[in-house]
């Protein structure tokens, strides 16, 4: 319990993101020795000590999730939904209420305008019954519109996960906390944000993130240029996941953005039978950067686990003012991936850094 609780705190941690947490974890082999050894590497950076939640405050938090019937999965568990373990990096903790077995299974997400049509929705709520009742998944986010449908449709006949921007206890929108209740039920509800928070715009490209990720691929109903739906199908496309939209009216702005996929090569459907025809049973194109965590210790005696002292100052001229990806600092440092891993871990704890997608790092302006 004290791992699970320190790896909650290194989540909510403040300036700790997703690569982050996966840098901390693997170079100090738990979050336990995480939490103990990072205050004093921001001292050793010059950096004001990062505000980490106390071990009472995290074990609330468990305790209160468990008491709505949830639970934690943290990356790197053995029951981690696959799939999303496969993002680069993948979110460090889930909060899931139902099954956490419905995030693992073959899966489809199916998304769209939020202002919908009568006809979007329908065609949501069909293809996702239908979907459904040759046992996939829909996923979706809970929102009015498409989502909702989807959600409705999918109930219908099988199982379905809502993937939210709120705190499991903040239903959103309100109207549908009766919906989220009979998902929990019959599949699952997931969220990244902590309990009591309410939904903010930061959040929804994170609950965007989890949709695209847990899914082999994405159907797109209804979608303005612009949208959030479109930056779904931008993620699942950095995920390797296969892109589908279902066409409509050229006179309609809801369908814009949707049509435009089509025109860009998206897999033009109408039919749940249409999207199974092309469905892989794995992504196709793995993501650039990919690994497995593990949060085994570290032997004591393991070669470079600290950098020596020039590395950063390396790693600043290699970089310069343009990002760089960490396999070509590895090469160009002549030195293993785990020291090098260790010296980006304190340029970014010292904010002389920053990480970028694809496993790329840039220098931070003065």
């Amino acid at each position: 319990m004290n791992e699970a609780i320190d790896r909650l705190r290194l989540a909510r941690a403040e300036g700790v993101g997703p690569v982050t947490w996966q840098r901390l974890i693997r170079r100090f082999g738990s979050a336990t020795e995480a939490v103990r050894a990072w205050p004093e590497m921001a001292r050793s950076a010059g950096r004001p000590v990062p505000a980490i939640p106390s071990p009472d405050a995290a074990g609330r938090e468990i305790a209160a999730l468990a008491e709505l019937g949830g639970r934690f999965l943290f990356a790197g568990d053995p029951d981690y939904p696959p799939l999303l373990a496969l993002a680069d990096p993948p979110p460090p903790a889930l909060a899931v209420l139902g099954d956490p077995a419905a995030l693992a299974g073959r899966a489809v997400a199916l998304v769209g305008a939020r202002n919908a049509s009568l006809n979007g929705q329908r065609i949501a709520e069909q293809m996702a019954e239908a979907l459904a009742a040759e046992g996939l998944i829909v996923v979706s986010g809970l929102a009015r519109g498409v989502d909702t449908a989807a959600h409705e449709g999918a109930l219908r006949a099988g199982r379905t996960v809502a993937v939210v921007a709120s705190g499991l206890d903040m239903p959103y929108p309100p109207q549908n906390a009766a919906l989220q209740a009979r998902i929990a039920e019959q599949g699952a509800v997931v969220s990244e944000a902590p309990l009591g928070a309410a939904p903010q715009d930061r959040h929804f490209p994170r609950r965007n993130r989890i949709i695209a990720g847990l899914s082999l691929g994405v159907v797109v109903v209804e979608a303005a240029p612009r949208s959030g739906t479109l930056i779904t199908a931008r993620m699942a496309l950095d995920l390797g996941r296969e892109l589908f939209a279902v066409p409509g009216s050229p006179l309609d702005p809801r369908c814009r953005g949707s049509n435009a996929l089509i025109r860009e090569g998206a897999h033009l459907v109408q039919t749940a039978a249409e999207v199974l025809e092309d469905l892989p049973e794995a992504p196709r194109e793995a993501p650039l950067f990919a690994p497995r965590m593990t949060v085994e210790k570290p032997a004591r005696s393991a070669p470079e686990s600290h950098p020596p002292d020039n590395i950063g100052s390396q790693i600043i001229e290699i970089i310069g003012a343009s990002p760089v990806a960490v396999d070509d600092l590895v090469r160009r440092c002549h030195l293993s991936p785990a020291a090098v891993a260790a010296a980006l871990l304190d340029l970014e704890l010292a904010g002389r850094i920053e990480t970028l997608p694809g496993n790329r790092v840039a220098l931070i302006a003065p």
